[in-house]
């Protein structure tokens, strides 16, 4: 309208385009973190779907895992392997790969292969290769001289009934034998291993885990948002989750923030709290 002050359009896009600081938030761990991770799964995404989900949540994924043994079949690893590098998200093969690897008696070919690909990380697991202790804290003990390895426990079979006990002495052990991160087992579905058929968390099992190996040690392979929010509500906000779809990385960094009403009451009052403290 006539008469009416002209807005400066360029101010408006430098005041859009900041990176917001209004709200008072939970501390976030900054990257590069080896506590308050995120773990994405991969299970056999194109590059082109890769640079996407990078280019939008790059800052709040730390682990990219190439689900089972899609990463021996991948024929755009290395692409994938120089993106991820570049965006400073550690790759991982999966557990399942390692396991037949080590079955058919080429854990040292497997272990060169990763290596000399680009892999910083590897998992070591035993959810579907029936293996015993000792040779669980051998491989792990080999692996963790040339990568970041991370351990699994727990089995993928629903049947047998879970015990807290079992699952802190092998948390324990795998610590104790190198593992930087313990992966509790939950598969891709979220019904086995931490979670009840119905997807809810077995809050025994996780403090447990919690117990013998260390919260910062500590992986929970939660896929589903309610099993992430229960346990950012509980261990707080960078606890360390894993099996998270790509597409939901940025709304799992809102759950820890307090961003969304599943944690809003929980985190955004300690943010609430904390910016109190600073400005007193």
């Amino acid at each position: 309208m006539i008469g009416q002050p002209t807005r400066d359009r360029t101010s408006d896009r430098g005041l859009t385009s900041a990176v917001p600081d209004f709200l008072a938030l939970p501390p976030r761990v900054e990257k590069p973190r080896r506590h308050g991770v995120s773990h994405v799964l991969d299970n056999g995404m194109s590059v082109a779907e890769v640079e996407q989900r990078l280019a939008a949540a790059a800052a709040s994924i730390d682990l990219w895992k190439f689900g089972w043994g899609t990463a021996y079949v991948d024929p755009s690893l290395g692409e994938k392997l120089d993106l991820l590098a570049a965006h400073q998200v550690l790759a991982c093969t999966g557990g399942t790969l390692l396991e037949i690897s080590w079955r058919q008696g080429v854990l040292d070919r497997f272990m060169d292969w990763a290596e000399a690909v680009g892999f910083p990380c590897v998992e070591v697991s035993c959810g579907s290769v029936e293996m015993s202790r000792a040779d669980k804290d051998k491989i792990i003990e080999a692996a963790a001289s040339r990568f970041l390895v991370l351990s699994e426990v727990g089995l993928k079979d629903p049947a047998p009934a879970p015990s807290a006990r079992e699952w802190a002495a092998d948390a324990r052990a795998d610590t104790e034998a190198g593992a930087t991160w313990v992966l509790t087992e939950g598969r891709e579905s979220g019904t086995v291993g931490l979670f009840d058929a119905e997807g809810r968390v077995r809050a025994d099992i996780a403090d447990a885990v919690v117990s013998a190996a260390g919260l910062r040690a500590t992986l929970f392979e939660a896929p589903r948002k309610a099993q992430q929010a229960w346990l950012i509500r509980r261990y707080g906000a960078n606890v360390n989750l894993g099996n998270i779809q790509p597409a939901d990385a940025l709304a799992v960094e809102t759950l820890r923030l307090g961003l969304r009403s599943d944690t809003i009451e929980t985190l955004s009052r300690c943010g609430e709290e904390r910016a109190g403290v600073e400005r007193s």
